[in-house]
């Protein structure tokens, strides 16, 4: 048994078409404790009357308050532990939702599918954001992620509710859970999914939201590995200082040499900021 969650914001002419093809999973692949919830994150179209007319679990914001916050309340309302998330404007397979249950109970903590084909890249800006936003994470989490902000995810609803008050409420809601779980060792896996055109207009936008994810990966990094932002800003020096360290011994500038010198010591000056914060993270971490 298991809970889909779909999050919905004037999705009146994509939902009837998400709702039904999630009834035919549960059909197939769940049981009569399983279920649908819709949260309607407060549409001003038909979305939500549409909801209620095919008898699924349906939830209404009161104002537009974001897909995280959403996402929370459709889960807390679940009745069963295994979560579904998928999107309601079409772009996601539901049908490969039973591909991501049985690699999930083969003891993932997660599963995600990762999204590809012609509909998924779009515009050149939104792959370079993208490009830009998976770089942070994979250095923040250490590894390879094939997909940061994927939509259709499986996931305990035991484990996720302990990562509620890190979890973004708005559209970075899924980069922050990507992190979380990496940055705590969780378990988990990506499936290669092929993503749709979606039904309706896109909520995104590019600037805006990227700028708030960017925001709040900054923000993940200082309270998983704090370091990390620290190492960054070394880097930087080291390579500044080489630069200028260089330029001294082939020109003989004095300028050159006192800011090779001024960089190096920023850098120590800085690991040490860094090495403190781990220390100080390490204290928080005990005291909870």
């Amino acid at each position: 048994m298991f809970s889909i969650v779909i999050p919905a914001y004037n999705e009146e002419n994509a939902i009837d078409d998400t709702i039904n093809r999630c009834k035919n999973i549960i059909k197939e692949y769940g049981d009569s404790k399983s279920e649908i919830i819709v949260v309607d994150d407060a549409s001003s179209d038909s979305t939500f009357e549409k909801v209620k007319k095919t008898g699924v679990v349906a939830l209404k914001h009161p104002h537009n308050i974001g897909y995280g916050r959403s996402l929370k309340d459709g889960i807390l309302k679940s009745e069963n532990d295994i979560i579904i998330i998928t999107d309601a404007d079409g772009t996601y397979p539901i049908e490969s939702i039973p591909d991501l249950l049985e690699e999930y109970k083969k003891g993932y903590d997660m599963v995600v599918g990762a999204r590809q084909g012609k509909h998924y890249h779009e515009s050149f800006f939104k792959r370079r954001f993208r490009g830009i936003l998976r770089f942070l994470v994979e250095f923040t989490a250490g590894r390879k992620i094939p997909d940061i902000n994927s939509g259709l995810r499986v996931f305990g609803k035991k484990e996720i509710v302990n990562f509620f008050d890190t979890l973004c409420d708005t559209f970075s809601f899924t980069t922050s859970l990507t992190l979380a779980y990496m940055m705590k060792g969780k378990y988990v896996k990506y499936i290669p999914i092929e993503y749709e055109k979606r039904i309706g207009k896109t909520k995104v936008k590019l600037f805006k939201d990227s700028t708030r994810t960017l925001q709040f990966i900054v923000e993940a990094i200082l309270y998983y590995n704090p370091i990390k932002i620290f190492l960054v800003f070394d880097y930087l020096l080291i390579i500044l200082a080489v630069i200028n360290l260089v330029i001294a011994f082939f020109t003989k500038l004095q300028i050159a040499y006192l800011i090779g010198v001024g960089s190096i010591l920023l850098a120590i000056l800085i690991f040490s900021l860094g090495l403190l914060s781990i220390q100080l993270k390490q204290l928080i971490s005990r005291a909870k």
